[in-house]
């Protein structure tokens, strides 16, 4: 049975091919488009396949550049984070020159820059090493300031090209000093001891002086080396006087801040 029915369905094409020859062209045309109608349909779609798969095909790259290309990406977007650093990094330092420069200008008296090149790590409270020297006019005991204009200490040490700066802190800096409040009180900075370089002791109060936390203190007229008025701090908020005889003395909380000193102004006579 399965051999007539293979015999059968070759038969049936052939006569079908034979039928389809033999009709009128009029009617060839039509069953031609009729088929075509039905089959043209789907070889768009295969070929629209084919068109998407070959551009498909060319917008993939290997993996190899795909990983080349992130690292480039990579490498681009750290150099811009570090531009970026840089420019924050430089208007920071060109805003904190024009406000030196401003102070400069304002300020009444004679000053010079010098920048910090030295600090004695086993004596970091007490003194530091600045770039000026006598070929800039440097002598000893000319005071200095920090760039806020608060007091630091003075030159004690000149060589041609640096020189030496004991800071307020050190016991061999003393400064004459008063307390702006009615009575003007006056007395003498001293160290503070080694325990916190932010605070030095005024001395030598009279016992009846009357001074509260929040006085600012500032440079004496009595001094001989430092103009007087130059803020050196204020009275600290436990500060307590204590009494010792006829005198008494009392905690100041420095204005500057010694532990981070970079620049400096050298003030000249």
């Amino acid at each position: 049975m399965f051999k007539r029915s293979y015999y059968i369905a070759p038969t049936l094409v052939a006569l079908l091919i034979l039928l389809v020859l033999n009709l009128p062209n009029s009617t060839t045309v039509r069953i031609k488009t009729s088929l075509g109608s039905v089959f043209l349909p789907l070889f768009g779609i295969t070929g629209v396949t084919q068109q998407a798969s070959a551009r498909v095909g060319d917008n993939l790259l290997p993996k190899s550049e795909l990983i080349a290309e992130n690292n480039s990406l990579r490498r681009q977007n750290q150099q811009l984070r570090l531009q970026l650093a840089q420019a924050a990094t430089s208007s920071k330092e060109n805003e904190r020159l024009r406000q030196l420069v401003g102070w400069q200008k304002q300020s009444r008296w004679n000053v010079k820059l010098a920048r910090v090149i030295l600090r004695d790590p086993a004596n970091w409270w007490r003194t530091v090493q600045i770039d000026l020297g006598s070929r800039n006019g440097l002598s000893n005991n000319i005071p200095v300031l920090s760039t806020e204009g608060f007091l630091i200490g003075r030159v004690s040490s000149v060589s041609l090209t640096k020189s030496q700066v004991v800071l307020i802190d050190d016991p061999n800096c003393k400064v004459p000093a008063i307390v702006e409040n009615e009575a003007r009180n006056q007395g003498l900075i001293t160290s503070g001891g080694p325990l916190d370089e932010s605070f030095v002791n005024l001395t030598y109060l009279l016992s009846s002086a009357n001074v509260k936390p929040g006085q600012r203190v500032v440079t004496s007229e009595l001094s001989a080396i430092f103009p007087k008025g130059i803020l050196i701090g204020q009275i600290a908020d436990n500060a307590r006087l204590v009494e010792s005889g006829l005198i008494s003395e009392a905690e100041v909380k420095l204005a500057a801040n010694l532990s981070s000193i970079e620049e400096v102004w050298v003030l000249f006579p």
